[in-house]
């Protein structure tokens, strides 16, 4: 039986040895989304516009919210900053809902070639982070139409977002891995990224809840990339260095470890499939 490195430098080798095959993978998962419609591709980009008209008039004139409550927002203000905790949540959700059925749905490349199974995580991924980019572009366009400025700090957006990639590329190997054993995980995954949807700090800023809540919730990982991400792309305010190198370092060590238990664990999906 073949053993497979668990190495931090074999996720990077595997990652350029199949560069390519990502992409076209990635590629086709993009395209077999919208493939049949009328409009094809094109609803990547009317989906987020009509759900970001919808959320600006919900909430800013039915219920008139107010961003922390405070008075000198725009109307748009509340939707715009929603809206980026609805997208970085979408993601990670997305790819943590998929990873379950990774495997156990592309049974021929388990059994009847050498495929190389651990990069699926990523065309998942890279399939979903197209949607985000789409998204995030409806966000600029909607930011340059109403408010008329982007902040300069939204060049640090990547640095901010970079922490999320790994961290989610980290669960999808693990979760991909248990899908195989356990196929009640994917009921689990749905009840846990519904979960984080409320507790992640999309609906409310930090500072809402009473302050002895405020450093639990920040121990949440997606709650702090997205008040990371709102600061820099709203707010216009620089990431916090102490903030960061905990996201960093908690997205690298979960995307190692759940590297490694990818590559221990494969050996047994064909028995199991």
């Amino acid at each position: 039986m073949q053993n497979y490195s668990v190495s931090p430098t074999e996720m990077a080798r595997s990652l350029w040895r199949n560069k390519l095959l990502i992409v076209q993978l990635s590629k086709r998962e993009v395209l077999d989304r919208y493939r049949g419609s009328i409009l094809g591709l094109s609803w990547s980009f009317f989906n987020p516009v009509l759900m970001l008209i919808i959320y600006t008039f919900v909430f800013s004139i039915v219920f008139k919210a107010r961003w922390g409550g405070n008075p000198e927002e725009s109307k748009s203000d509340f939707a715009i900053i929603l809206y980026i905790g609805l997208i970085l949540h979408g993601l990670f959700a997305e790819c943590i809902n998929r990873s379950p059925t990774l495997i156990t749905s592309n049974v021929s490349y388990v059994k009847k070639v050498v495929f190389p199974l651990e990069i699926l995580p990523w065309a998942a991924l890279l399939s979903s982070l197209f949607h985000s980019l789409v998204n995030f572009i409806v966000l600029f366009l909607a930011m340059l139409l109403l408010n008329h400025s982007v902040p300069s700090t939204a060049l640090l957006f990547p640095l901010v977002v970079a922490p999320l990639i790994l961290g989610t590329l980290g669960f999808s190997w693990f979760i991909a891995s248990l899908g195989v054993y356990l196929r009640d995980v994917s009921q689990v995954t749905n009840m846990i990224t519904t979960i984080l949807l409320f507790m992640s700090g999309v609906f409310f800023p930090i500072t809402a809840l009473p302050v002895a809540y405020h450093e639990w919730l920040r121990l949440n990982p997606l709650a702090t990339i997205i008040e990371q991400s709102r600061n820099v792309l709203i707010f216009g305010n620089a990431p916090d260095p102490t903030a960061l190198a905990y996201l960093y370092a908690l997205g690298l060590l979960t995307a190692i470890c759940g590297f490694a238990w990818f590559q221990k664990t494969r050996k047994g999906f064909a028995d199991v499939l």
